[in-house]
């Protein structure tokens, strides 16, 4: 499973989310994970890409209107994908990503 923490900034933004968000968001990170582990590309109902403006920085959609950004960061494990979630919540996250 590849590692990851979160900023600060996705905690402040993830006590903002319903308990049905938050759900939402596990539910597409599970699927996140896997395709990361498998190594083939991420499944395209994820529509993981880059943020315009913001190099090295990536957004998940996990709801019509639900995103989450991350970039990656070092391995902690050998080998290992490292992903660091920045933030999460509409659309109006990728303001300030």
């Amino acid at each position: 499973m590849p590692a990851h923490e979160a900023a600060e900034s996705f905690w402040r933004d993830w006590e903002r989310l319903t308990a049905g968000q938050q759900r939402r968001f596990r539910q597409a990170a599970v699927k996140f994970a896997v395709d990361l582990e498998r190594g083939m590309g991420f499944r395209p109902s994820l529509r993981v890409k880059g943020v315009r403006g913001a190099p090295d920085i990536y957004e998940l959609t996990w709801a019509p209107d639900g995103r989450a950004t991350f970039q990656y960061g070092h391995p902690v494990r050998r080998n290992d994908v490292h992903v660091v979630w920045r933030r999460i919540g509409t659309h109006g996250i990728l303001r300030v990503p």
